[in-house]
């Protein structure tokens, strides 16, 4: 990309006035002469990158207000503003793929492959915490996507008037061409070129579509994530995905959530596992102990004579069952009996004592009481979850 700063204004060709509906406007006016696969200059690929850049500051009003104050873009060091459409997509999906497929699948455009009236399936990834994993929330996600369109109903006709068999093709999609080789004439199939392997035709295209009955929108919608959901569990977000063909059955997105590590919790499916520090008095004796749950305070009645490594579990402290509403995970809480490693010398007295009241042999040293290592099961356990 250039290191000219880009007019994204001029670039749309729309003042700096203008509002969302004639920037969405321009932007799919000038796509249609720009992209690649019907434009053959030698820089139409660039040019298309900078046309999408312009779009997506301008039609983000955050993004607008930094660039109409400081002539850049948010990120952007002073130079162009560079987009990824990968990632709205999950890397499933682009811009360029959405145009290729706009213009390989309608009449006009190249017929570079047969066309399917259904919509594609979409994906893009969402991030959340485990909190959010364990209480569910709503996500609202922005999303490019060829959408029905409105100027004529999906119809692609501008008097919303319905297709008519393709007579090129007789409604087949595909011709017969012929073609000379060294082993004598080949007779192959391909797309048709007048309706794009679509079979039908419209007489008095749309505008806006160019008669596919569908253009490319950025659209925002709400993701509702339900209490419990799993790393990599995948959410179907019916008829979001990429638009049929003059008012074929859309495709669905798929929303993959991606649940992050805490840096106190190691989740096992709906159970949650922590560390419990006690003192030797609490072990000894027994405690009750109030720790910082996921979701708010949670009580552990630690019995007595526990030792490092053992487990103490929480009833319904973990995460719920998406099936099972109802039934909730539990905390396990791994003790880490932790001794002090500078005591009083009150406490060092104490400590002897307590050592000669329990019958320590003569040869046993109370420091080697006072230096206990964490468990060794405790230690394997949070080693192997990372």
């Amino acid at each position: 990309m250039s290191s000219v700063q880009i007019d994204y204004y001029e670039l749309l060709e729309v003042t700096r006035d203008a509002d969302g509906e004639t920037i969405k406007r321009a932007f799919r006016r000038k796509a249609r002469t720009l992209h690649p696969d019907v434009n053959d200059a030698s820089d139409a690929e660039d040019r298309f990158k900078e046309l999408n850049e312009a779009y997506d500051i301008l039609s983000d009003p955050s993004k607008r207000s930094h660039y109409d104050r400081f002539g850049t873009a948010p990120g952007a060091g002073g130079g162009a503003y560079s987009s990824d459409f990968g990632d709205i997509f999950g890397g499933a999906v682009d811009l360029g793929d959405l145009f290729s497929s706009f213009f390989g699948g309608v009449a006009g455009g190249r017929g570079r492959q047969q066309a399917r009236p259904e919509g594609r399936d979409m994906a893009i990834g969402i991030a959340i915490s485990l909190e959010d994993a364990a209480r569910g929330v709503t996500r609202q996600i922005t999303i490019d996507r060829l959408a029905p369109c409105d100027q004529c109903d999906a119809t692609g006709s501008a008097d919303k008037a319905a297709p008519t068999t393709c007579p090129t093709c007789d409604g087949a999609g595909q011709v017969v061409a012929h073609q000379q080789t060294i082993f004598g004439t080949m007779r192959t199939q391909q797309p048709c070129p007048d309706c794009g392997g679509t079979g039908q035709v419209v007489q008095n295209p749309c505008d806006e579509c160019q008669g596919s009955g569908r253009v490319i929108d950025r659209q925002t919608i709400d993701v509702e994530i339900p209490a419990g959901i799993a790393d990599g569990q995948k959410i179907r977000v019916a008829r979001m995905g990429e638009a049929g063909i003059r008012g074929a059955a859309s495709g669905d997105l798929l929303v993959t959530i991606h649940v992050q590590a805490h840096d106190r919790f190691v989740r096992k499916g709906q159970h949650l596992n922590v560390r419990l520090p006690l003192s030797i008095a609490e072990a000894t004796l027994g405690a009750t102990k109030r720790i910082e749950g996921l979701l708010g305070e949670v009580v552990v009645e630690v019995p007595a004579g526990v030792q490092t490594g053992d487990r103490v579990s929480v009833d319904r402290a973990g995460l719920p069952f998406i099936k099972r509403p109802s039934e909730t995970g539990k905390l396990y809480c791994h003790v880490d009996v932790v001794v002090p490693t500078k005591p009083s010398k009150r406490a060092e007295e104490l400590l002897r004592e307590l050592s000669a009241e329990l019958g320590d042999s003569e040869t046993s040293d109370a420091d080697d009481l006072l230096v206990h290592n964490f468990g060794d099961k405790v230690k394997d356990f949070f080693r192997g979850s990372k």
